[in-house]
């Protein structure tokens, strides 16, 4: 697996950079605002959510781009 991998929900309320098999940070989208952070896996269901993400698992994922994450990301810091 390369990273960054770019993921995103399926109603797109949150925006995923996945940066490890242990990290990843996260944008929630909530109307007109939104929040950035940074998550670190420290016990195994964690590290199974960052692997689902990856292998877009069960239909709850899709793929994103670092384009969107960083437009979204800018907006986070307005």
């Amino acid at each position: 697996m390369k990273f960054p991998a770019y993921r995103k929900y399926t109603n797109r309320r949150s925006l995923f950079k996945i940066t490890s098999y242990q990290r990843f940070q996260e944008i929630k989208l909530t109307g007109s605002k939104s929040e950035f952070f940074y998550f670190e896996a420290k016990v195994h269901p964690d590290r199974i959510l960052i692997q689902d993400m990856l292998d877009m698992k069960d239909d709850h994922w899709e793929i994103s781009s670092a384009e969107e994450f960083d437009l979204e990301r800018k907006k986070t810091e307005e």
